[in-house]
């Protein structure tokens, strides 16, 4: 399929590779353009803006990183495309967010479906990928060979685009508790004169083991961070979920703390860092 991916960091840049890899004809762009030349050298058509790139698309990406950023483009863009393409929204920007693109995508008259990317960097380039999409059902299945070439699996969590999103904040709310419970539990045991990687061993296994656990604990133990999921996105998801909770009457106790312990570890310096690097806070 001919396919638009607007946004190549982390995320889009993986996902960009993978589409590639599975030999669908990719256009990209991205504001700063030294992010998407590197994918040119790879096969895929690098667009000098958002308009051009979606020119021919059958369907269109949004790999973005705020609402700011989706809205901007969107508009950038709406009226260059085929009138038949199919928009994806990827991005992390919440519930308020994302009514905000759908009424954006009604008013250009724009086809949106919906599939938020569960993964960090290396899942997206391997396109291993969990997706969680949302949206008409007839649209989905006609995006099924893109979300097939970026996903392991498609995890379709309703008609309604907001459902995706949903699941995504829920997911990232799993993401972010096991992750700093990952790095205190390993700040216990070294406060009280263990090896800390016992506390891995000790999990191994058992019932409360998590791969999770282990791939973050390592990257802990090491104090080696190199970004899968940054430590700054994540807070700006932690955000997202922190509202979404209090608008729908769910305590936030957790995610307050949560928000604390990793802008402590963002405030030392580790904002471009792996979330891994909230362990630091402790």
């Amino acid at each position: 399929m001919r396919v638009s991916v607007l946004g190549t960091g982390t995320m889009g840049a993986g996902v960009a590779g993978s589409l590639l890899r599975e030999g669908h004809q990719v256009t990209v762009w991205n504001r700063t353009a030294d992010k998407a030349a590197p994918l040119g050298d790879r096969g895929a058509t690098v667009a000098t803006d958002p308009g051009s790139a979606v020119a021919d698309a059958e369907v269109v990406l949004l790999t973005l990183f705020d609402t700011d950023a989706v809205v901007d483009v969107l508009e950038s863009a709406a009226g260059e495309a085929p009138t038949d393409t199919v928009w994806v929204q990827c991005s992390t920007i919440g519930v308020a967010g994302t009514e905000t693109v759908v009424q954006l995508a009604a008013k250009y008259g724009i086809t949106l479906v919906e599939a938020m990317m569960l993964g960090t960097k290396a899942p997206a380039e391997q396109g291993t990928l969990t997706m969680l999409a949302a949206g008409p059902e007839a649209e989905l299945d006609r995006i099924e060979p893109v979300l097939d070439a970026i996903g392991a699996k498609t995890v379709r969590a309703g008609d309604q685009v907001g459902a995706g999103t949903a699941l995504k904040l829920a997911a990232n709310a799993w993401i972010a508790s096991i992750t700093a419970a990952t790095g205190q539990s390993l700040a216990v045991a070294k406060s009280l004169g263990l090896d800390p990687a016992l506390f891995l061993e000790a999990i191994d296994g058992s019932a409360s083991d998590s791969a999770y656990a282990h791939t973050k604990g390592k990257a802990i133990i090491d104090g080696s961070f190199p970004a899968q999921f940054a430590l700054d996105g994540l807070r700006k998801d932690i955000g997202l979920i922190t509202d979404a909770a209090r608008d729908t009457g769910v305590s936030t106790v957790l995610l307050d703390a949560l928000g604390r312990v990793y802008a402590d570890a963002s405030a030392a310096g580790h904002g471009a860092d792996d979330i891994a690097a909230v362990g630091t806070a402790f």
